[in-house]
């Protein structure tokens, strides 16, 4: 190799090593470590842990809630199993396929089976999935749609479900800037205090 190809060359190689330490490195480093100090929370997932300290899943994602005594959440279409992070994804229907209204009739009707005492108008949430499949939140109104139901299968009274549900239910930072929801594992989570105490 001549003298002026090294020449091109040598600071060539240098950037690159000094610039995959800096970028792959460095900086990943350094966001971590800021990170962990400033949202340490949020930096490790939004855990959410039980009684006795054990993790039992995170704020941002949804889970799979089928039995009565529990709020159910969203339906979660992701490919292998309901609220899978691994394949994350809507279900790309068109609302115009019919294999999306008959999933939509379907769900109603398991709804309407599971919540006889329920209002006849389900929550649109509770029948069409998000397009990350992942949603851990529902409206207030799916959750009170759902209350009678809980009551029921926890012998507690109504108002006292109702009123858990106000106390989980978050608004948006700025009000006019989203719905305000209720993260169905925090309120099911407290169902579970509930029943404890």
């Amino acid at each position: 190799m001549s003298v002026t190809r090294i020449a091109y060359v040598r600071p060539a190689l240098v950037m690159t090593v000094l610039l995959t330490l800096a970028t792959g490195v460095a900086y990943p480093l350094l966001t971590t470590g800021v990170s962990e100090l400033v949202f340490s929370s949020q930096a490790r997932g939004s855990l959410i842990n039980d009684s006795s300290d054990k993790v039992i899943g995170s704020e941002l994602i949804g889970q799979n809630f089928t039995r009565n005594e529990y709020f159910w959440g969203r339906p979660s279409v992701t490919s292998d199993s309901p609220y899978n992070p691994m394949a994350s994804a809507g279900s790309n229907l068109a609302a115009s396929n019919p294999a999306l209204d008959q999933a939509v009739k379907d769900r109603i009707a398991a709804l309407r089976k599971a919540n006889p005492q329920s209002s006849a108008t389900v929550p649109v949430d509770l029948v069409t999935a998000s397009g990350s499949g992942l949603d851990p939140q529902i409206s207030v109104e799916a959750a009170q749609w759902q209350g009678q139901r809980i009551a029921t299968a926890r012998g507690l009274p109504l108002a006292q479900v109702n009123k858990l549900i106000d106390d989980n239910t978050s608004s948006p930072l700025i009000g006019y800037l989203g719905p305000t929801v209720v993260n169905v594992l925090k309120l099911n989570q407290a169902l579970d205090k509930l029943k404890a105490n």
